[in-house]
């Protein structure tokens, strides 16, 4: 008769020798968070990634259409003739502005910025997860990259926009300078909004299908076709909402840009300590977006 041999079962060693095992030959857990201050480290070693990979998508954007990158100043501009003919002209609401022409294309341009940002944030990693999967990289590099696309979109369409001022009668003036500060508190503000939206899009798909509902009313709020500060001006609005009417980002954005630009939007229709709330817009959003996406960085790309 054979004799069955039986193989007396193995302990698995103890997880404090595989520990020390992983540290003694350099393993470290495959996909695992770094550090906050290795993140960004690793985040500055790839810009010229980010750079590259931004103009690349910009040029395919419009690769399939005949105008091709004609459509990057057209858009905007297109969106401009459709809400002054709504707004400007049926519901009356150039009455009272000057210049609302520029007025109208600056904060149609402005926010188009903010929007788009926001739009090619919620989809970076879900749009993008055969290149998250395939490749080790900081993931804060899709958002940041998509904001800078549509950074360097806007400024193909600020050559139109300087026309159209020029056209209009706008003087070139010293307050034109301050158009890049308000541009680098938006993008600031713009990819920290995107990396959350970023999170939440990785993780729930569907809201990038809800998102332009949101923008949209968003939009309608911001003062992209009228005057905030006519509107806050009358007795029936209750504090609290032409407060927060006045310190919305998006508006205050727009207005900056307008007071940079326009001169006849003077100072006094700015809200109070507008750069201050701007530059504290841009670091709310811009490092607590940054640290929330961080905080999931080894989540991305998993299920």
């Amino acid at each position: 008769m054979s004799q069955v041999l039986h193989t007396p079962p193995q302990t698995p060693p103890p997880t404090d020798d595989l520990s020390a095992l992983a540290a003694r030959y350099g393993l470290t857990v495959s996909g695992a968070r770094p550090s906050l201050r290795e993140y960004v480290s690793q985040l500055w070693a790839r810009r010229h990634f980010i750079g590259a990979f931004a103009t690349a998508k910009l040029t395919a954007q419009y690769s399939q259409a005949k105008l091709g990158q004609v459509w990057q100043v057209m858009t905007p501009l297109l969106n401009a003739a459709v809400y002054y003919f709504i707004f400007g002209v049926l519901l009356g609401t150039k009455h009272g502005v000057p210049d609302y022409i520029p007025f109208l294309v600056t904060g149609v341009f402005i926010w188009t910025f903010t929007q788009s940002s926001i739009m090619a944030g919620t989809r970076a990693i879900s749009g993008n997860l055969g290149l998250v999967r395939a490749l080790h990289f900081p993931r804060a590099a899709l958002p940041i990259s998509f904001c800078l696309q549509q950074l360097q979109q806007l400024l193909f369409s600020m050559g139109a926009l300087v026309v159209i001022l020029l056209c209009f009668g706008v003087p070139v003036g010293p307050s034109w300078v301050l158009a890049l500060p308000a541009l680098v508190l938006q993008f600031t503000f713009n990819a920290g909004v995107s990396m959350i939206m970023a999170r939440w899009g990785a993780k729930t798909p569907d809201i990038a299908q809800l998102m332009p509902f949101v923008l949209r009313t968003w939009m309608y709020v911001s003062g992209v076709m009228w005057s905030i500060d006519k509107l806050t001006a009358k007795d029936h609005l209750p504090h609290v909402v032409s407060v927060a009417l006045a310190a919305n980002p998006a508006a205050v954005y727009i207005d900056l840009m307008r007071f940079s630009l326009i001169d006849s939007f003077h100072a006094g229709q700015l809200p109070p300590h507008v750069w201050a709330v701007a530059t504290g817009w841009a670091l709310i959003a811009g490092v607590g977006g940054f640290i929330y996406f961080w905080k999931a960085e080894e989540t991305y790309g998993r299920g």
